[in-house]
């Protein structure tokens, strides 16, 4: 069987990629990216993959059988139609089978609502394609927060939107494990699997970060329009509103939801205790 990973360039399609490269099995791994010369360094055939061109699609799709489909990040509308791209170019080219990488979040009344409207439509035409297909809806990354552990020692705390509510995180390790069994595991056609570790609340990340970096940071509440405030001023008007709007799905509990991370990867997530004390060595 031969596995393409679209996005192979990107962070979650590359550990894909590398997570299905270990598995002891006998599946070849083709890579698509839209730059193929930033995926060079994954030891396997790389081919173009831009989302916006269905011929170069069709083309790269050739002999493949399971496709790996990485939501894109471009503008929800504008993503709608490059999803739409891939899918119909699968389907010519005589892919059997579809696994989308999809989010969690909140489907209306947020700034964050039109990304995840866009991915339930793609969702949507998966399913309408006529192919096998598995979906799994991603947790939060929590990396992003372990990146910005410096801006947070600067600040002397963890200031945000989500108050009380917890948030089921993910890594992108975890996810690769999880995308890896979906895509050759036939026993999961026909599904929508949520995948996340345990929710935790923010003060409890806050804990947990100060436990790995030795550090002494608190957690304070602001409300959702001065996170969105705050967060445009450092991020611009269209990455800002929708990071507020991912905490404000935080705040109203929509990522404190069950998970079925261990249905699908045949163990539990990855704890929240191992992977902080994983960061220190």
């Amino acid at each position: 069987m031969t596995i393409a990973v679209t996005a192979v360039s990107g962070q979650l399609g590359g550990a894909i990629a590398r997570n299905l490269i270990k598995m002891p099995t006998s599946e070849t791994i083709i890579g698509l990216a839209r730059t193929p010369a930033n995926a060079k360094g994954l030891g396997i055939e790389i081919r173009p993959g831009d989302y916006g061109q269905p011929e170069q699609l069709r083309t790269s799709l050739k002999d493949v059988d399971t496709l790996l489909l990485v939501s894109g990040m471009d503008a929800p509308d504008a993503r709608i139609q490059q999803h739409r791209n891939v899918i119909d170019a699968a389907k010519t080219a005589g892919v059997r089978k579809i696994v989308y990488t999809s989010i969690q979040g909140v489907e209306e009344g947020t700034a964050f609502s039109p990304v995840v409207q866009s991915n339930r439509q793609t969702e949507a035409d998966v399913r309408a394609s006529g192919l096998a297909y598995a979906i799994g809806r991603n947790g939060i990354y929590i990396e992003p927060d372990v990146e910005y552990i410096d801006s947070y020692k600067a600040k002397g705390e963890i200031a945000n939107s989500a108050g009380a509510g917890k948030c089921g995180y993910t890594t992108r390790s975890e996810l690769a494990h999880a995308y890896a069994c979906l895509l050759t595991n036939d026993n999961f056609n026909g599904q929508t699997f949520n995948l996340w570790g345990t929710p935790i609340s923010q003060t409890e990340l806050t804990d947990f970060l100060n436990g790995a970096f030795g550090t002494s940071l608190t957690y304070r509440e602001m409300t959702p329009e001065e996170y969105v405030a705050d967060r445009t001023a450092e991020l611009g008007d269209f990455i800002g509103p929708i990071i507020g709007g991912i905490y404000e799905g935080i705040r109203l509990g929509i990522y404190d939801a069950p998970s079925d991370f261990e249905a699908v990867a045949g163990r539990a997530h990855e704890s929240w205790a191992d992977y902080f004390r994983s960061l220190t060595g």
